[in-house]
């Protein structure tokens, strides 16, 4: 819309709705997008239903106010209720929902009166791994009549809303993740030092690592459990193999106890959540993600990005970024011995690491660049605003 004194036109405003803005893919794509996307498009306000962390301070654009709902757990109608007055303050243009934990306020939204409502889903829960939850179904498809168009980050989430949720295809598009294929860059001379690292320095060390919330979904018990019968079964290993897992979360004495009871906690590093991920990519010679269920994996995309080859489990959409055998290895959740298998494949073959990892950084480069997903939610979000989705 123009301006009171008749000069360039406004751009529309979305506003994100989310549980919460803190350390996470969800939280990573939302900021990637919001920071790359061009201001001629669309504004932006994010709504955290609960609220966020200094994980905020990545939004590099200073026009994104960002609300804290506070809402405790349960239904807590009083929390939508600030929801539909602020939705009425704001009027947004365009309400952008992410998951389950939000969905409800496509209802709300339809009660302020928001001309364009869409909804995305990025992955699943701990209770709803394989997306059997009829829970779960049963709520989105509650829900469904409120949402003019749906976006899965799979083609696995994508059969799921189709199958399961019954959303029709006309209202029903897939967009990958991307990565920042210019700041997630392989490291020029082999594994780099990062800040407060144990392994600086050592260039005889190979070193697996992992970044994810210490959570029960991502599994890292399941990698501690792996590493331990990797040396185990490879004495000699314990002097140059090491593990670091990076992240924070419920999850994490139960990972230490893991790693203490194998006798390789002296072995690893495990530093909490860390704003330097790039630069900890570098630092690693293989990644691994051991995971009982992902959408589309920021984590993955980035390890490719920086050519290292990826050990991950065959879930959701990990197969879609994993060509297995040529840019990584895929293996069965919750199956150390599978794991610990694939991850020795690698530190024998140095070759096999450097060819995965290149095979990778390339798939990147065609398929996967932050560009390619903030044109296409750009499309979206254009579209959308005209009625004409």
């Amino acid at each position: 819309m123009p301006d009171k004194q008749g000069g360039a036109a406004t751009p529309p405003l979305v506003a994100h709705l989310i549980y919460s803005l803190d350390f996470g893919g969800l939280e990573n794509g939302l900021v990637n997008l919001i920071n790359h996307m061009p201001g001629d498009v669309c504004r932006h306000v994010i709504i955290c239903l609960t609220t966020y962390s200094d994980f905020a301070k990545r939004i590099q654009r200073p026009d994104v106010p960002i609300h804290a709902l506070n809402k405790p757990p349960g239904k807590a109608i009083g929390s939508y209720l600030k929801l539909w007055r602020l939705l009425r303050q704001l009027k947004p243009d365009l309400l952008h929902t992410r998951n389950l934990a939000a969905l409800e306020g496509q209802f709300w939204a339809v009660l302020a009166g928001i001309p364009h409502r869409i909804h995305s889903e990025h992955g699943r829960d701990a209770d709803d791994i394989d997306g059997t939850n009829l829970k779960y179904q049963r709520l989105r498809r509650l829900f469904r009549p409120f949402v003019q168009h749906q976006i899965a980050l799979s083609r696995d989430l994508q059969r799921y809303l189709a199958d399961r949720v019954f959303v029709p295809p006309h209202a029903l598009s897939q967009i990958y993740n991307g990565v920042d294929d210019t700041r997630f860059v392989p490291s020029p001379e082999g594994r780099a030092d990062v800040v407060d690292s144990p392994f600086n320095g050592r260039d005889d060390l190979l070193v697996i690592g992992t970044v994810g919330r210490l959570q029960p979904v991502k599994d890292q018990v399941n990698l501690a459990d792996a590493f331990g019968r990797l040396i185990a079964s490879n004495p000699q290993y314990r002097s140059f193999v090491r593990l670091a897992i990076i992240g924070d979360g419920g999850t994490r004495d139960k990972v230490l106890s893991k790693l203490e009871g194998s006798g390789v906690a002296d072995l690893t590093w495990l530093p909490g959540a860390r704003h330097d991920v790039s630069d900890l990519m570098r630092a690693f010679d293989v990644f691994a993600l051991p995971s009982l269920a992902e959408g589309i994996s920021n984590t993955i995309l980035e390890a490719m990005s920086c050519g290292l080859p990826v050990v991950a489990t065959d879930v959701g959409g990990n197969a879609e970024l994993i060509e297995h055998g040529h840019t990584g290895l895929l293996v069965p959740k919750a199956d150390p011995a599978a794991l610990a298998e694939a991850l020795n494949r690698y530190v024998v073959d140095a070759s096999l690491r450097r060819a995965h990892g290149l095979a990778g950084r390339l798939r990147i480069e065609r398929e996967f660049s932050l560009t390619r997903m903030v044109e296409k939610y750009s499309d979206i979000y254009r579209r959308a605003l005209q009625g004409a989705l």
